[in-house]
């Protein structure tokens, strides 16, 4: 395994279904101390529930300690180049999760960190939101390889890690997003080459419907993910008719799932009341965010420092 995780595809098959397969013992076993003594840094950018409360929990469960640095305190890149950041917090940390607008500055920080580097979220991928909904399918599916996601919205950062996780994991991928909000032509291009070697099947269309149809997995996300709240108004236009409801649901198979990674908004991407509908697996993923973590941790930091680059 890599020292960083920045990308899903930093990670292959095998890897994956370790962290999977260890997150389940957790959730079932309690986690043990295994983290005693270290510490992560939560280095966040941008405000966040979920990642900031999964992390810090994830690491007392397991014996360790974190201590989270908000924009105000560390001004990344600004009041102190992100290169210099990541050389100090490497004298006192043994590892970093990092929430950034910019794929590129968890870039610069893995390329000066001596400690592991974690993508808590970028503008490109969410690696460890993908891990968890993997999780997620498993204990509700019992297998990931020859079922299909599809996935209806912005071909946003959560969608390029889906769409990678899926090709690894022998899962087919449909995705349908309006016109000029498709994929990255880069992530889905991994994702093909992935896709060959697993036997997955990659699907683009603007159409939800021909998306979803005969779906195992209908996900969804926010039309305006964070940091894009000036085109709100032009996006809830532009993603009319691709709402996630009864009648979309109706297409994918009986026992289909229904994913989300919130925060969300109810009566834009969704229907009102589809999180409490029984198809709903929202709440366990948010969930399986602190127990997947809690294996990836355990799986990067629980290695001695390493001196230098």
């Amino acid at each position: 395994m890599k020292k960083d995780l920045l990308s899903i595809a930093d990670l292959n098959r095998e890897e994956i279904e370790y962290l999977i397969g260890q997150a389940r013992c957790m959730k079932r076993e309690g986690a043990s101390p295994l983290l005693s003594g270290k510490t992560l840094a939560l280095l966040f950018e941008k405000p966040s529930l979920r990642t900031r409360v999964s992390f810090d929990i994830a690491m007392h469960q397991l014996g360790g300690h974190s201590i989270y640095l908000s924009p105000e305190e560390v001004g990344l890149g600004k009041r102190e180049s992100v290169a210099d950041v990541a050389r100090v917090l490497s004298r006192y940390v043994e590892g970093i999760a990092a929430r950034t607008f910019s794929q590129e500055t968890l870039r610069i920080l893995a390329s000066h960190s001596s400690v592991p580097v974690i993508n808590a979220l970028s503008d490109l991928e969410h690696p460890c939101q993908a891990l968890s909904d993997l999780l997620t399918i498993y204990e509700k599916k019992g297998k990931l390889s020859g079922l299909t996601l599809a996935f209806v919205g912005d071909g946003n950062n959560v969608a390029n890690s889906l769409l990678l996780a899926a090709s690894l994991t022998g899962m087919n991928f449909h995705i349908a997003s309006p016109p000029g909000y498709e994929i990255k032509k880069e992530v889905l291009n991994r994702g093909k080459r992935f896709a060959a070697l697993s036997g997955s099947q990659i699907r683009l269309t603007n159409e939800p419907y021909e998306a979803a149809k005969g779906a195992d997995m209908v996900y969804t996300d926010v039309w305006a993910s964070m940091g894009r709240e000036a085109e709100a108004e032009k996006r809830r236009l532009a993603f009319l008719g691709y709402q996630v409801d009864n009648k979309l649901l109706s297409l994918a198979k009986g026992d289909v799932l229904f994913m989300h990674p919130l925060p969300a908004h109810h009566g834009e991407e969704i229907s009102a009341g589809l999180l409490d509908d029984p198809r709903s697996v929202v709440f366990e993923q948010a969930e399986n965010r602190l127990h997947l973590q809690k294996a990836l941790l355990v799986k990067l930091l629980s290695n001695p420092k390493v001196s230098g680059k």
